[in-house]
């Protein structure tokens, strides 16, 4: 059987997109890595989509992916979709196109030309299939919020439910494992809040499931693998079912914004 994977952009309005893309002139370079490129999606284009994810911005892991959430916020989303019978019927996009660099400033959330090209595709996404819309975290939301604003976005009869980004427990407790603890509760009782909302929704789901609630941590099935489908073709399986495969290595802020280092892990490569 052969391997799948993501076709990539070449149906409209995506192909159109993908061409046409803000740059730095933009996104603003000592505020985002625009060196690094512009991550567009992961998920359906093709129309088949019930679900649309908002995520942030992609991290190390998605610049060299090239398809945003993945490794462990990916991994956990995947999980949250899983819940709701959704297996392959989503499609991701991000707040920004680029990786932030440092906080992102008022400016910057307001920025037309950010604004405007996001508002391409969220109304490109949203046809008459998608039946929810996930905002992850306070940027996504605002995100959203400013789409349905608009015109188009008025008209729009979608559930949207938005949560705690996925891994915002481990950034808010900084090692701290009874902070990481309490975070995460917090986390999932909020997922659980969306989940009672949601599931009922979803008309088509792919695997109708009853649903089952998160605990208080994180529990074996909590964490679903990212179908092939949603990469590129070529990419060795650790890069799609790993994290922390890749990381920015330094000596100062400007030395790891140049470099991302990748690691093959441990059993990948036989040793003599």
């Amino acid at each position: 059987m052969g391997q799948a994977f993501d076709s990539g952009y070449a149906h409209e309005p995506f192909k159109s997109l993908c061409e046409d893309y803000p740059d730095s002139t933009v996104y603003p370079a000592e505020n985002f890595r625009v060196e690094w490129g512009p991550i567009f999606h992961r998920g359906r284009l093709d129309g088949s989509a019930r679900v649309l994810v908002i995520g942030q911005d992609p991290a190390q892991n998605e610049t060299i992916v090239r398809r945003i959430l993945v490794g462990e916020a990916g991994q956990r989303v995947q999980g949250f979709l899983a819940k709701l019978g959704i297996d392959q019927s989503y499609v991701m996009i991000n707040t920004f196109l680029y990786s932030l660099y440092g906080n992102v400033s008022s400016k910057n959330k307001k920025a037309p030309g950010i604004i405007a090209y996001r508002h391409q595709w969220l109304t490109a996404l949203l046809d008459d299939q998608i039946e929810i819309v996930i905002a992850l975290g306070t940027l996504a939301d605002a995100a959203w919020q400013s789409w349905l604003a608009t015109p188009t976005g008025q008209g729009t009869t979608v559930t949207y439910a938005p949560i705690t980004h996925p891994t915002q427990p481990e950034s808010s407790s900084k090692g701290d494992k009874e902070k990481l603890r309490a975070a995460t509760k917090t986390m999932l009782k909020k997922w659980n809040d969306a989940l009672t909302v949601l599931h009922p929704a979803l008309s088509q789901p792919d695997t109708p499931r009853p649903l089952t609630l998160y605990g208080d941590t994180w529990q074996p099935g909590d964490k679903v693998p990212i179908p092939d489908a949603d990469f590129p073709p070529g990419l060795p399986s650790w890069m799609r079912a790993q994290d922390n495969w890749a990381r920015r290595v330094g000596a100062d802020a400007i030395a790891k914004r140049r470099n991302i280092t990748l690691t093959v892990p441990k059993g990948m490569v036989q040793e003599a």
